[in-house]
């Protein structure tokens, strides 16, 4: 039996308004049209699918089915038309990103200045927070994180090399207090901690000793949620801090921190973009994942 797209494209949107009226005016043609394509469908499949009344419209029990059935599908062939369309188009709009404050290369303005410039029309709209939560229901388009945070039922791209988190500190602070030899002698140093917000508990430091994970819950002198705070009091002197070796990176070859206990600091998988799991991404978002990819590349 041949499809009669056009027959199941009236039938859905028949079952979806509820109305031959109603769905008449969201396909734009005459009530009539609308029943009549109705018919013919019903003529080809050989069964009733719509049971009319003066007041109403309800689909039989093999309506349901064929609803139920073709729906989902009609949804994807739409979006994928539309995808299709937008090939045609420059991509444009606004893209909205949550990023995590520690994702240094993302955020260091060269990438994402080149990607304005390949794409004018495209506007972007940075939040840079720690907190996490669902990015879908706060109206962002991907985020940025490290891919341990990550949700699993994400798509994830990679956005920058392993990373690494160490202990550092000033030359005059271990001039004055010496150097830790192992993470847990961090609890006698003066320490500069982080933490997401005031309501949060400041974060423990990791570390991987013998192939094994442990934390270490230090007493923080001072705690903070901007990582250019932890890293003026730590060149100062004030204590040790501990951060991602990309963002000390540039404080270490100018010898204002020094590196510490990195044996017990090994890599890890570093940040990604990620975003819903969609059949059909939004152009500025897919020509963002492809800018990012040929970066990595």
């Amino acid at each position: 039996m041949a499809m009669d797209l056009a027959g199941i494209t009236v039938f859905v949107t028949v079952a979806e308004a509820q109305s031959f009226r109603a769905a008449s005016e969201r396909l734009g043609v005459t009530r009539s049209a609308v029943s009549q394509a109705v018919r013919r469908l019903e003529e080809r499949m050989g069964m009733a699918l719509v049971q009319r009344t003066t007041r109403s419209v309800r689909l039989t029990e093999a309506g349901e089915r064929l609803y139920e059935s073709v729906r989902p599908a009609l949804a994807d062939l739409g979006a994928a038309v539309e995808a299709m369309g937008e090939m045609r188009e420059q991509p444009s709009g606004m893209l909205r990103l949550t990023v995590s404050s520690i994702a240094e290369r993302f955020l260091s303005g060269s990438l994402l200045a080149g990607f304005v410039a390949a794409y004018p029309d495209i506007r972007l709209d940075i939040t840079v927070t720690d907190e996490e939560f669902d990015i879908v229901a706060e109206g962002f388009d991907a985020g940025v994180r490290l891919g341990e945070v990550i949700e699993q039922d994400m798509i994830a791209v990679a956005v920058s090399a392993e990373q690494r988190q160490i202990v550092v500190g000033s030359p005059d602070y271990l001039a004055r207090h010496g150097a830790p030899a192992h993470p847990r002698d961090l609890t006698g140093h003066c320490c500069i901690g982080w933490r997401p917000s005031p309501q949060v508990a400041p974060y423990r430091w990791e570390f991987t000793e013998s192939g094994r994970d442990f934390d270490v819950a230090v007493d923080p002198r001072v705690t903070t949620n901007e990582m250019r705070v932890m890293i003026q009091l730590a060149r100062a002197g004030a204590g040790l801090t501990f951060g991602m070796e990309e963002t000390f990176r540039p404080y270490i070859s100018q010898a204002e921190l020094v590196p510490l206990l990195e044996e017990f600091c090994p890599p890890f998988p570093g940040f990604y973009l990620y975003y819903p799991n969609r059949r059909n991404l939004p152009l500025k978002l897919r020509v963002l994942v492809d800018y990012l990819r040929k970066q990595r590349r």
